[in-house]
């Protein structure tokens, strides 16, 4: 993961491409919430749309542990294996190493399936191609609510990371191609009727509208689901513990949302 991830408030210390280290900081007593609950009335599946793996293991995954533990189908589509994410490993060992911790990350949450695109990492372009793929996910798991990243050149932790901004971007522009029958023909082909996404929400975005209570065990698997990218985490001596930078994000997170620990998303209504 270059940068931070969905639903995370602030980069991790040291992180490449991270503003230096600073702590994100809500106003309001945990008794006063300023943020409403995320409604799920009618949601049964939600496609997550990121750029690398372990890029929904920074806070993301407690929302989808809470999620799954509630009956909702979740997938994963991510764009790249994250292959060039080590600079010191040979990418054709790192990409596949990289998804098999990621399918290890999404057991641990309970993620119905997870599929894993071969788009180059670092190189991500928000074109054609790669709205082509979003869409054709989106029409084939027909999702009620899409998830993805925070396209922004500039986000909460500092500077947004180039295949980040790609990711969410794309996924914006393709949930609008996944519901037109014009756009992308040849998907029709492959028997992809258009699909309407309910909504969409975006991680790490400045100005959060909604919340998910994550206290207790979805937190406890999502903190699980980042150590689960073990030997990833190795390669990177200057990685803070998940154990510890995790609790303290979404703790912030949960004084704004009146719970102990709470991811925070911007909800947009399609």
């Amino acid at each position: 993961m270059p940068g931070a991830a969905p639903g995370m408030p602030g980069a991790a210390p040291g992180m490449p491409g991270a503003a230096p280290a600073r702590r994100v900081t809500y106003a309001g007593p945990m008794t006063s919430p300023q943020l409403p609950h995320l409604p799920m009335d009618g949601v049964e599946r939600v496609l997550c749309v990121v750029a690398h793996p372990d890029d929904m293991e920074y806070g993301a995954s407690a929302a989808v542990a809470a999620w799954t533990a509630a009956g909702v189908e979740v997938r994963y589509l991510l764009l790249t294996h994250g292959e060039a994410g080590i600079s010191t490993v040979d990418p054709a060992v790192t990409g596949p190493m990289r998804a098999r911790e990621q399918q290890a990350a999404c057991a641990v949450v309970g993620v119905s399936g997870l599929t894993v695109l071969d788009h180059p990492d670092g190189v991500l372009e928000p074109g054609l191609e790669l709205r082509r793929s979003i869409a054709a996910e989106i029409r084939r798991r027909r999702p009620q609510l899409v998830l993805t990243m925070n396209w922004a050149e500039e986000a909460p932790w500092g500077l947004n990371q180039a295949d980040h901004r790609a990711a969410g971007l794309s996924c914006l522009d393709a949930i609008r191609d996944a519901d037109n029958p014009w756009v992308f023909r040849d998907l029709m082909d492959d028997g992809l009727a258009p699909w309407k996404v309910g909504a969409l929400l975006v991680g790490g975005h400045p100005d959060p509208t909604h919340g998910v209570d994550v206290t207790g065990e979805p937190l406890r698997r999502g903190i699980a689901s980042l150590e689960a990218h073990a030997e990833y985490l190795a390669a990177l001596p200057w990685h803070p513990v998940p154990s510890e930078f995790i609790p303290g994000m979404t703790a912030q997170g949960g004084a704004v949302l009146g719970v102990e620990h709470a991811m925070l998303f911007r909800r947009y209504e399609l």
